[in-house]
């Protein structure tokens, strides 16, 4: 049996709802089976967080939910709404 890589999930969604549609994304392989970077993608892995969960990934971390401060609920910054997955597979080596 091949040794088990972490392979990491990044999706910022367009609300705090996991059931929000995909916005952003990254995916890091350490398994040596690909070498995708952020933005090679026209097309986000998944349309939601939840479809993600229904394909095997594994949510680690949501982001805390932060009310905006008083005059700055339209100031255009980082996206705050990040989720991380993962999943575990074989290695290729």
């Amino acid at each position: 049996m091949a040794p088990l890589r972490q392979k990491l999930l990044i999706l910022y969604l367009a609300n705090s709802a996991l059931d929000a549609q995909v916005v952003s994304w990254a995916q890091y392989d350490g398994t040596g089976a690909t070498d995708p970077q952020p933005g090679d993608a026209d097309e986000p892995p998944y349309q939601s967080g939840v479809d993600a969960l229904r394909d095997g990934w594994r949510l680690l971390q949501m982001s805390p939910l932060a009310p905006h401060a008083a005059g700055a609920e339209f100031t255009t910054s980082y996206l705050k709404y990040e989720f991380v997955f993962e999943k575990l597979e074989e290695s290729n080596g």
